[in-house]
């Protein structure tokens, strides 16, 4: 298998979480993550690391029963394969909206951006994720650094 194979095959399993996310399909979602609890963590922005894929999992249906709707544009994507191990970093810009008004319009949208590192392992049944790492950008700023040194 060529690297840029490898490389396209991580990015379609990486592709294939968030578009799961987006449908809300958990069985997928669940299929996507490596059996067992050898060293399986997530961290989602502003909760305390969970770990083992019961905790995580659970964590993604309660997830997708509080979120009516949600979309991951993808951006700054760099995936590194090494031997049976991928490390995928990106930017997460997500539009989501929460459970419906009360007269049954979609709640307001809300915009956020995250950043995340996704770890998979290389199975026999192809690239399962082993972790998740999303961290929320607090700021941005388009200023240039000010060169002058402090006083």
């Amino acid at each position: 298998m060529t690297a840029r194979t490898e490389t396209e095959e991580v990015e379609r399993a990486n592709t294939t979480f968030y578009e799961a996310m987006e449908r809300g399909d958990f069985d997928t979602l669940s299929g996507l993550w490596l059996e067992g609890d050898d060293g399986i963590s997530c961290v989602h922005p502003g909760w305390p690391v969970l770990n083992g894929r019961g905790d995580v999992l659970r964590s993604y249906a309660l997830i997708m029963a509080n979120t009516e709707y949600i979309q991951f544009f993808l951006t700054d994507v760099s995936v590194a394969v090494r031997s049976d191990t991928a490390v995928v970093t990106c930017t997460e810009n997500i539009l989501s909206g929460g459970p419906a008004e009360e007269n049954g319009d979609l709640g307001p949208l809300v915009g956020q951006l995250v950043v995340a590192t996704n770890v998979f392992r290389r199975t026999s049944e192809g690239w399962k994720m082993w972790a998740h790492h999303g961290s929320p950008v607090l700021a941005e700023t388009d200023e240039e650094p000010d060169d002058e040194t402090p006083a």
